[in-house]
């Protein structure tokens, strides 16, 4: 936990960034703004370990979105054979595609683009899929993005209205840093909101995915005493993070009791982490950036 120093340090920083900005605004004859946006203000990175699996379920809810991680031969990514490698890579896009430079952007697209290579559909696939497809990637993107902003909506509060659309914007980049290309990411809000609401209606779950979905809530990727002690837990959190609709496609139980509980710890959550610094909020997004750029230099196994 950050001691009351650091807290009071990161406060006064955040001041001292401000009045500097004013400044400067004022000095060059122009109206008198808030910061310029910074993607580090609206991140926590909680999410990972609170809605990380409801976010999984989201891209999977495209049938060819779940039978390419479903069927995939790719075992050094694979959630069930290696979990603590799967999440490391997993918050690596994340953080990369978010807070990296457009050089660290093309060069992760590089190394997940070998690893895609050998996620397609064969003839025994129930339905076809090709790691490539710019549409399934695109629905990926904006189940990342929709999970980002609803955390942080649910925890601290909308956005600003002013920053709406940089927000929007720089969320694109989970998309973008791949295959889709930027002029197909939704630009404000509303076509963000258009854009999530026609993806959602094309969800669909068969007895195989959400079998596998389940394992995954119930963390079966894990030893048997973590699953007894995580597990419940982490089905209760990941399920009061889904959208109505999945968790209906998913055949997943919600009460009123849940909801008000739910509401209620995710109040609490949201109030700790405004008084911890936006480095610790940020955790482990900007630290798993750190830790790439090290397995860059040092040549370790980015994917």
């Amino acid at each position: 936990m950050p001691t009351p120093l650091a807290t009071r340090l990161e406060a006064a920083s955040q001041r001292l960034r401000t009045r500097a900005d004013l400044q400067v605004s004022r000095l060059r004859g122009r109206p008198v703004t808030e910061r310029p946006f910074d993607m580090r203000d609206f991140l926590d990175g909680h999410a990972v370990f609170y809605a990380g699996t409801a976010n999984v379920i989201m891209q999977l809810g495209w049938p060819a979105v779940g039978y390419g991680v479903h069927e995939s031969t790719v075992d050094s990514g694979n959630i069930m054979k290696v979990p603590r490698k799967r999440l490391r890579t997993t918050v690596t896009y994340l953080a990369v595609a978010l807070l990296g430079t457009d050089a660290e952007r093309d060069h992760l697209r590089g190394e997940i683009n070998r690893q895609h290579r050998h996620v397609r559909s064969t003839d025994q696939s129930p339905v076809k899929y090709n790691a490539f497809a710019r549409d399934l990637q695109l629905w990926v993107g904006l189940c990342l993005a929709y999970g980002s902003r609803d955390f942080y909506e649910k925890l601290h509060g909308a956005v600003p209205a002013a920053l709406s659309e940089p927000y929007v914007t720089h969320l694109g980049r989970l998309a973008t840093s791949l295959q889709v290309p930027e002029e197909a990411w939704p630009r404000t809000e509303a076509a963000f909101d258009a854009a999530w609401a026609e993806g959602l209606a094309k969800v669909s779950y068969d007895d195989t995915l959400k079998a596998y979905l389940n394992d995954l809530l119930d963390l079966k990727q894990l030893s048997p005493e973590q699953q007894r002690r995580l597990g419940p837990f982490h089905r209760w959190i990941n399920t009061g993070f889904l959208p109505p609709e999945i968790r209906e496609a998913m055949d997943l139980t919600w009460t009123a009791d849940d909801e008000r509980r739910f509401q209620e710890r995710v109040r609490r959550l949201g109030a700790r982490n405004r008084r911890v610094p936006r480095v610790v909020r940020n955790f482990p997004i900007g630290a798993t950036l750190w830790d790439y750029r090290l397995r860059r230099l040092l040549r370790r196994p980015i994917v």
